[in-house]
This record gives structure tokens, sequence and C-alpha cells, in this order.
């Protein structure tokens, strides 16, 4: 295997190489030719000059345009210009795959995010969206080091499931029914006991409950697949399909949850800072101005508390200026989450305790009855980032909670086995992915931050 582009960058200069990649742009003169050559291992790409003299394959050059791959070998030497430390003396060049002008849609040239969608097969080609990918790959697998590290175990949650964890039906369903002639029960509904699992069977929209069964065996476990949500929302917030990061941990109360979230966001932001240092100047400079700073800042800034009545008496003094306007019992928008960490809090901000008529069934009942033990993260410039709770560890208050939520206990029997036999307090968390990758990168439309974006009326590629 070759050495990647960025490694042959920080080579000496006299070393013989062999550089692959795509041809970025093509530069000629009647003596030298000048390609850069760029294999998505970084934003520089590689300078390869070509001595017209030395190398007479001028129909092979001919047929080398922006876009084309190729392999040059040579030796690396002093580059002359700033841009670069060595550049690529070729000595001989292959083509392996061909890019006609006239057909090729990344010619050099600004092309708006909007039409990369459009060739989201091409798109991770263009400078922009490589830096995403880079990032993505780094905070994917900081992911994994933060909970290895700390002793959690990595569980496979499954992705078909008979159970909503959020209680609001927007789940894809999953059938293998002939939809032309679907069988029916005598009052005219479904009979799923013909499908292929016996019963109606939806796409996940979260990890959590099976997790919570690993859990209260493993202590500490994290889940991080994909999950998917049939929410009518075209907006550039929401996808259908995404990839969710949900720790659940034994013996945990909502404190320990708080303290690992915020532990693991530092880490997340720390990881990218230091190892993607040139794809996050090129965010920073292109993308959203002073983006590093702001993350720096999440990374130095003790993240502040408050509960949510708390929180709605800050944002009753501002109602003025909201679209929404806030009362006691009214979820929260994206406008509030960001008035509260960006104007209140001047940083990320936990805001506990909310009303349970506004979350999940599983989220712990507090003793007023009223409230629940859920926590939301917010952020500066995006609002809320983790949602999460301790969970309700008690049988029968959970059970009066299904029953009120109009929920049947008996599609939710192994869970609750969870309560009836050695239930403790625990406690997690759920990141979206994309929510993470696209604050780091400043990218203002979640389906820039991942390869294939699946949303209303989009599932191409």
């Amino acid at each position: 295997m070759n050495a990647r582009i960025a490694q042959l960058l920080s080579l000496q200069a006299g070393t013989k190489v062999v550089a692959e990649g795509w041809v970025r742009t093509k530069r000629e003169s009647k003596t030298v030719c000048f390609l850069e050559l760029n294999d998505g291992s970084s934003l520089k790409g590689l300078q390869i000059v070509v001595d017209l003299a030395l190398f007479n394959n001028p129909e092979l050059l001919g047929k080398i345009n922006t876009g084309a791959a190729i392999a040059c070998s040579g030796v690396l030497v002093e580059s002359i210009g700033t841009n670069q430390a060595v550049e690529l003396h070729a000595e001989t060049i292959e083509l392996f795959g061909e890019a006609p002008v006239d057909t090729y849609p990344l010619q050099k040239k600004r092309h708006t995010l909007e039409f990369l969608r459009e060739i989201a097969h091409l798109r991770v080609r263009t400078n922009t969206i490589g830096a995403v990918a880079r990032v993505r790959n780094t905070l994917s697998f900081a992911v994994h080091e933060f909970f290895q590290e700390h002793g959690f175990v990595y569980v496979h949650t499954p992705i078909i499931s008979a159970s909503d964890a959020e209680g609001a039906g927007e789940q894809f369903l999953v059938t293998t029914l002939d939809l032309k002639d679907v069988p029916k029960l005598p009052d005219g509904s479904v009979d799923y006991s013909k499908d292929f699992f016996g019963k109606q069977a939806k796409l996940t929209v979260s990890g959590q409950l099976e997790g919570e069964t690993y859990a209260l065996a493993l202590k500490n476990i994290y889940t991080f697949g994909p999950t998917f949500r049939a929410e009518n929302s075209n907006t550039k917030r929401h996808l259908a399909e995404f990839w969710m990061i949900e720790p659940e941990m034994a013996f945990c109360t909502l404190e320990g949850n708080m303290a690992v979230a915020e532990q693991f966001l530092k880490f997340l932001f720390k990881r990218v800072l230091s190892r993607n240092t040139e794809d996050m100047e090129f965010f920073s400079q292109f993308v959203e101005k002073g983006l590093r700073n702001v993350l720096e800042q999440v990374i130095e800034t003790p993240f502040s508390h408050m509960t949510y009545t708390d929180a709605v008496k800050e944002l009753e003094k501002a109602n003025g200026q909201f679209d929404y306007p806030v009362h006691w019992g009214s979820d929260l928008q994206t406008e509030h989450e960001r008035y509260l960490s960006e104007t209140v809090c001047k940083g990320p901000v936990i805001v506990t305790d909310y009303p349970k008529e506004i979350k999940a069934f599983y989220m712990k009942l507090n003793d007023d009855g009223k409230t629940v033990r859920a926590m939301d993260v917010l952020v500066p410039r995006l609002g809320e980032i983790i949602g999460g709770s301790e969970r309700e560890s008690r049988l029968e208050v959970l059970q009066d909670r299904m029953n009120l939520l109009n929920l049947n206990p008996a599609d939710y029997w192994w869970y609750l086995d969870l309560r009836r036999f050695g239930s403790v307090p625990h406690a997690g968390f759920g990141l979206g992915f994309e929510r993470a990758v696209q604050y780091v990168t400043g990218m203002q439309n979640i389906r820039d931050v991942i390869p294939f974006p699946r949303a209303v009326k989009q599932a191409d590629f």
C-alpha cells in the first residue's frame, strides 16, 4: 500500500515515491505541465511537475484532466512555491480513469452546496465535503475511544424493532406483506400474524430500551448505530436516517449522567481540534468565522445548570423576541435553547426537570409528580445537542406512566422485567451524531454532514 498524499507532503526532498489520487487542477506551458493531485487525506494536494522535454507522451497528458485518476512515480524535490514544502517530479504516469471535461461536473470553480447534494456520489471530492468526511471520521473514532477508555461495553442493538422507544409513532414500517393483497382481520385491520415476524415491526427510532437490558447486566454500555424517524420535516436540522450514540449506565443518577455528557462532548471537541487542525482552520475561515474559538470555549467552560422552571422564567422575560412565546409546560424550541445558551448563560447549559407531559414514558418521575428527571444539553449556535434522563426504575410507577400514555404494558413485558428482577437506578443519553458533526464543522444544513442524506422525498444514491 503506497503512502497517502498527507504523508508524502511531510517527507524530505530526495525521496522516491508513488502518488495516487485524483487530479484537481491542470496547468500547462510549452515546457512543463503542473498537476495538483489529491487523494482525500488532506485539504492540500501534491503538486506534480511534468517536464515535457523528458516526458514525451502528449497523447496521455491530453487525456488527463480535472477528475482523472492517476498514479505518478518520481522523486520529491523542494518546491520553489510557497504553498508546499515539496513537489513531485514525475518520471512515470499511469492513467486509471479519465474524466472528460465536457461531462465531469466538478470543474475548478465554486459549486453551491445545493448543487453538490444533487451529485452526492461525487461531492466528497470537493474541499468542503472532504473536510467534513475527515472530521466525521475523527469524531466516530473518538466516540469509541472515550467509552472504551472509561470501561463501557459496545453493544449492537437491533435496527428492526417491535417497540417504539419514544412513543411518538413516527416509525417506518418493515413488512414483507403483498401490498396489493394485504391480509385483513375480521375488523378490517391488517393481520400482521401473516407478516415475516408475526407481528408489526418497524425501523428503530432508538436503541435505548434494548441498551438498558445490557446496562443492567454489564453496568456501563454504549450503542452507536443508525436510527430512523418517519418525521415529515423538511428542514436543515432533520433527517429520516441518522446515527445515534446512546450510553446507558447502571447505578447512575441524573447527576452522574450530566457529568458524563459534559466530559464526552469536551473529549470529542478536543480530539477534532488536535487531529484535524487543517480542516478546522478551513471551516473557521470559509464556513463559520471563529468556529475554533467557540469550540475551545465549550471545552474550557464548566457547563451551567438550571431547571426547566427557571429556564422558562428567563425566557418569559424575553417572550417578545420569540416566534413562539414560552409558558410553563411548552416544549422549548431552537430559538429558546439558543437564547438560554448564548444570552442567559453565555455558554453550554444543561436544563433539567422537564414537565412529564412533554417527555418520554421511561423518564423517572420526580417527587412533585409534575416533572421528570430529564436533561437537555444546550450549546451556543445550535441549541440542543444531547438529550437524556435518569430512567424510571420503579415498576409500579413505570406501569402507571405507560397506562396514562395508552401504551400497552404487554408490548413491553421484557422491559418491565428489568424492573422486576434486580432493578437499580440507571441513566443515559442520546447524541445525534450528525448534529455533533454539524456543530463541529459549522455546516448549516445537516444533509451536508452525512454521506447520503435520507429525508422527505429524498432517497437517491
